[in-house]
């Protein structure tokens, strides 16, 4: 009789712009009771969040940790685009105890999780072709900020390469795409996706909207979508179909450039709050608005991840496989 190996024990944290979520995994296993919240505004790095969650579960060392994070990695290291903090292998270690560790950008995190994902929380919002086998995919995320990751099944094993997708310029397509354009770039003198793609970026399109009809004026993320829920402020609802316009044009866009024939996947707090609207703002025709290339545009299917642990799920496929 074949003996297997006792499960593991993993520690799994997925490092967001403002929050951070910490859980505990046995085997390939996330055990949901254990996923804890932190405000990163209240501690001073992750190293700080790490320890004080395992003295909250009664642990002093796990065996293998991974952690996703917003912003860049390189070998090991990973630095936070919209936050002082940085992370390595090295801190990782000294923070777990674990003797395997991992640092994740957080889109590569999401798309280790494909496969994973329980279809009852995958929402379609593009139509596409029946997909063969280890069609590369793509996953895109829209919320803190925003960044896109493509994933390929090989031989070898699931590859999911970082990218930085979020601070390419902003396409221009209109006089209003190049105005907003200019509007955008004194944030930080220059038009990015993440301007204008991503939390804050609806708030600044919400102030241009503003500014446009002459009432100079500004709302938080959650206010104007609220807003444009129960359609009490126009503003509001032109906001979110600039937003999702230009969602549309950037997916398509990458989409051009990675040809994920497995689908897109959307993946963040903003993506979900988005989703609702995406059929009344015309998501599906600025998504494939490529010219000769709207038929071909056809090949590929949109969907929102609306699991918000999938990160997380991610990070321990990737320590165990």
């Amino acid at each position: 009789m074949k003996i297997m190996p006792p499960a593991r024990t993993l520690l799994v944290a997925d490092v967001g712009g403002t929050n951070t979520r910490v859980a505990l995994a046995t085997g390939q296993q996330l055990r949901s009771d254990t996923i804890e919240r932190f405000k990163n505004a209240s501690y001073p790095g992750l190293e700080t969040v790490l320890r004080a969650y395992l003295e909250h579960q009664g642990l002093t060392d796990i065996d293998g940790a991974s952690v996703a994070v917003a912003g860049p990695v390189r070998d090991g290291s990973g630095v936070m685009t919209n936050l002082d903090w940085s992370i390595d292998r090295e801190t990782l270690a000294r923070a777990t105890g674990a003797e395997q560790v991992a640092v994740l950008n957080d889109l590569q995190a999401q798309g280790h999780a494909l496969g994973l994902i329980d279809d009852a929380n995958m929402l379609n919002v593009v139509a596409g072709p029946a997909t063969a086998p280890h069609s590369s995919r793509l996953v895109i995320g829209v919320g803190t900020g925003f960044n896109a990751a493509p994933v390929h099944d090989t031989l070898q094993g699931r590859f999911v390469p970082p990218s930085e997708s979020g601070h390419a310029n902003l396409p221009i397509r209109t006089a209003e795409d190049l105005a907003l354009c200019h509007f955008v770039e004194t944030a930080h003198g220059f038009p990015a996706i993440e301007d204008v793609l991503s939390g804050r970026g609806l708030e600044r399109v919400y102030r241009w909207h503003a500014n446009k009809a002459g009432s100079p004026s500004e709302r938080s993320a959650a206010d104007i979508m609220a807003a444009c829920n129960t359609g009490d402020d126009e503003v509001a609802t032109a906001a979110v179909a600039t937003f999702v316009r230009l969602l549309g044009t950037v997916c398509g866009n990458l989409a051009l450039v990675h040809l994920p024939f497995g689908g897109l996947y959307l993946v963040g707090g903003v993506a979900r709050a988005i989703a609702p609207h995406m059929q009344t703002f015309g998501f599906a025709d600025a998504f494939r608005d490529k010219g000769r290339f709207a038929g071909f545009m056809q090949n590929f299917a949109v969907h929102v991840v609306e699991d918000d642990y999938a990160a997380l799920i991610g990070l321990i496929s990737h320590l165990e496989n």
